[in-house]
């Protein structure tokens, strides 16, 4: 199996626009870079969404997300780009994202941004 990273997002159409439903992922083991000290930054990325015409394609968010493995990004940044590259590539009706990050200095963050449609 590659470990290739890709920020590229793909879609697929989604098989029930006409119904409002929600599709929920967890993504465990999201890595990013502190960008002031450089040490590895752990995080439990959570995804909920309401579809419109796009869903996301799961094995190209895995990419996406390990693309950040060498990026160096603060906890609130990394939360609100996934939130806008999601938003771009689906365009869903609504959108909330959960970077829930492992204690670092004896702080636990969570942090949440959300997207949706008027």
């Amino acid at each position: 199996m590659s470990s290739k990273t890709s920020p590229s997002l793909e879609t697929f159409p989604n098989p029930n626009p006409e119904r409002d439903y929600e599709i929920s992922m967890e993504c465990p083991e999201f890595t990013c870079l502190c960008p002031k000290t450089g040490q590895p930054d752990f995080a439990t990325i959570k995804i909920i969404y309401t579809p419109d015409s796009l869903c996301i394609e799961l094995k190209s968010l895995k990419l996406y997300l390990w693309s950040y493995r060498d990026q160096g990004a603060f906890h609130e940044a990394v939360t609100n780009e996934i939130l806008d590259d999601l938003v771009a590539a689906v365009s869903p009706r609504k959108m909330k994202i959960i970077g829930d990050f492992y204690v670092r200095g004896g702080i636990h963050t969570i942090v949440s941004a959300e997207h949706s449609k008027e």
